[in-house]
């Protein structure tokens, strides 16, 4: 799925976001990394004993995808419809997600050692990536006028689901399912992921904390 080329499709839909939603609150010694990379952005939080860390990306501009290496400890941002980098194992735009090859399964877990093991989950329960022309959002600015711009991609259904925006009420509600990940990447390692915040301290939306523990063992 690499290097894919991201279109264009205008709909009537229309989106509405709105206000804050309250932060996740996660325990355990897996959900703490400690080891401070000094980042801004991208991989801030590194426990090479515990395999975890934490990540924290600027996803507020529709207009950009942030592709993680979760191998090289690396995140690059291309705007969409650029070519991808040439290794990233899962990208992120907005509150969406899609993988590069990958795989994806929910589990019930809310913390890295609640996980099962990874020979309980049955092959037909991995979600792969699905190819999308309604859900990649890069143009709002006609919203009003009942016009989105929207980019054609593959988005991974699954992985997705880690923040539910219910766009039914006014504002629209934002939660965080708080669940664990579990990603298998195309050279068949797998990492868990966990969406921990999708706001800054500012109540900002569109900064993700993403907890990652890699490689699953």
């Amino acid at each position: 799925m690499n290097c894919k080329q991201a279109g264009l499709f205008l709909s009537g839909a229309t989106l509405l976001l709105s206000l804050p939603a309250c932060n996740g609150i996660f325990e355990g010694i897996y959900d703490m990394p400690t080891s401070e990379t000094g980042n801004e952005y991208g991989f801030i939080l590194i426990d090479e004993g515990t395999r975890t860390g934490r990540i924290y990306i600027d996803a507020t501009d529709y207009t950009e995808w942030h592709y993680v290496d979760l191998h090289d400890k690396q995140v690059t941002t291309t705007q969409v419809g650029d070519t991808a980098p040439e290794t990233w194992d899962f990208a992120v735009h907005r509150y969406d997600s899609k993988t590069n090859g990958g795989t994806v399964w929910e589990s019930q877990a809310g913390a890295f050692d609640a996980l099962p093991a990874l020979e309980s989950v049955s092959e037909e329960q991995w979600v792969a990536d699905e190819w999308t022309t309604d859900r990649i959002t890069i143009d709002m600015s006609q919203m009003m006028d009942g016009i989105i711009l929207y980019a054609k991609d593959y988005w991974n259904p699954t992985l997705s689901r880690w923040l539910n925006v219910d766009t039914s009420t006014m504002p629209p509600i934002y939660t965080l399912s708080g669940k664990i990940y579990l990603l298998r990447l195309k050279d068949g390692t797998c990492a868990a992921l966990r969406l921990a915040n999708f706001m800054n301290d500012a109540a900002v939306k569109g900064y993700m904390t993403i907890d990652y523990l890699y490689p699953v063992e």
